[in-house]
């Protein structure tokens, strides 16, 4: 069951997220709540899966080097697979998708020989190839969605 802290954190701060030194306290004071429940309820959120992480959303070879990567990995071995990839700091997400190559995830590092050497990684680790695809267009979506989080 979502609180109205919850809800508001949900809705009001998938964007403009306080850039300070104590951004959970600025949230704090616009809401009305103590720094120790704003970080309570993120807290609460995360653990229940319906946050992944809070940062921000850098666009492609902005800071360091991107790549996406697609794998071909068996039904049986996808779950198994994607948590692997997922453990890596340098992955911010992973998806499936409905084709041979059924799994894709972003990598997300400082320079070229550290990208390589994640993805060389990935690969040892779960013993499947990985294809680089490169960028040829840069497209930014918008991820923010206002939820209707009024009924319970």
């Amino acid at each position: 069951m979502l609180t109205t802290l919850h809800k508001q954190l949900l809705n009001d701060y998938q964007h403009d997220f306080p850039l300070s030194a104590r951004p959970y306290q600025d949230i704090a004071d616009a809401l009305g709540v103590t720094e120790a429940e704003v970080l309570s309820a993120f807290t609460e959120l995360n653990d229940n899966n319906l946050i992944s992480r809070i940062g921000p959303v850098i666009p492609p070879n902005h800071i360091g080097v991107s790549a996406l990567v697609a794998m071909s990995v068996p039904e049986q071995h996808l779950q198994t697979v994607a948590d692997i990839i997922s453990a890596y700091p340098e992955v911010n997400h992973n998806y499936e998708r409905e084709h041979r190559f059924n799994l894709w995830f972003v990598v997300i590092a400082s320079d070229t020989e550290h990208l390589h050497a994640v993805i060389d990684s990935i690969e040892r680790e779960t013993s499947y190839p990985a294809m680089l695809l490169p960028m040829l267009d840069d497209f930014f979506i918008d991820l923010g969605f206002k939820l209707d989080l009024n009924n319970d």
